[in-house]
């Protein structure tokens, strides 16, 4: 967004900051982030009593927040104390951006092309509700016999949510491959790929069953057709090679 002219009131600042909020919520930020992110790009850095009192957030969560920002790659954290926080520049963010839009559109390109040449009605279901996601990962989870992938900024949710059918599927021999951020905890008998900056929730059980989820997991579409399922399996590997 330019802006058409420079805000010279209090009144007029607030407003393009509100502005600014709001458009970042298209790129998965809650309102309290998106406030946090245009503040530690207007102070350069700041800890969380500092941004939270610039960001109009509550102090209380104001570490929280940040911390959230870091594992979607919106910030970088110090490992001092009190930890400080630097934004990641914006041009970084809007390349990555423009990255994972190309990879989406990729993606959306691959589904449209299987179902033009193929035909098969029904390819993708559209399951809505946080519970009832993860929920279905842990079907997916249950079902896979040699191989389980799933790629996400929130691991620890579905961590916490699914550790017994994560345990079951390692004593079952399934292979499991995990790719998050570096401050996500993983355990010890799955493979592990950190990347910063994940936005969507991929899984892939045996390349026949794919779930592709909303940064929250607030909805996903699934699918048990092998040829998708295998071609994003392929495409999520080529991806993480990149």
């Amino acid at each position: 967004m330019v802006l058409d002219t420079i805000p010279t009131t209090k009144e007029e600042l607030y407003s393009e900051f509100r502005l600014l909020a709001d458009k970042l919520s298209l790129l998965g930020l809650s309102p309290y982030e998106a406030r946090a992110y245009i503040a530690l790009v207007a102070h350069g850095y700041g800890n969380a009593e500092v941004i939270a009192t610039t960001a109009q957030i509550p102090r209380t969560s104001s570490y929280k927040i940040l911390q959230s920002l870091e594992d979607k790659g919106f910030a970088i954290g110090t490992q001092g104390r009190p930890k400080i926080f630097k934004p990641e520049p914006p041009g970084n963010v809007y390349e990555k951006f423009s990255r994972d839009l190309e990879e989406t559109f990729k993606k959306l390109t691959l589904l449209h092309e299987i179902v033009h040449d193929r035909g098969m009605p029904q390819l993708i279901f559209t399951i809505a509700g946080k519970e009832k996601v993860i929920e279905k990962i842990g079907e997916l989870l249950d079902t896979s016999m040699k191989s389980f992938m799933i790629s996400t900024p929130t691991f620890s949710t579905v961590r916490d949510k699914l550790l017994k059918k994560f345990q079951n599927a390692v004593v079952r021999g399934v292979k499991l491959t995990v790719v998050t951020s570096p401050t996500q905890g993983v355990f010890e008998y799955a493979e592990v790929v950190h990347r910063n900056g994940l936005l969507a929730t991929d899984v892939i059980a045996d390349n026949k069953q794919a779930l592709i989820a909303a940064p929250d997991l607030s909805a996903c579409g699934y699918t048990d057709n092998e040829l998708l399922a295998k071609h994003l399996q392929d495409f999520l590997e080529i991806m993480l090679k990149h």
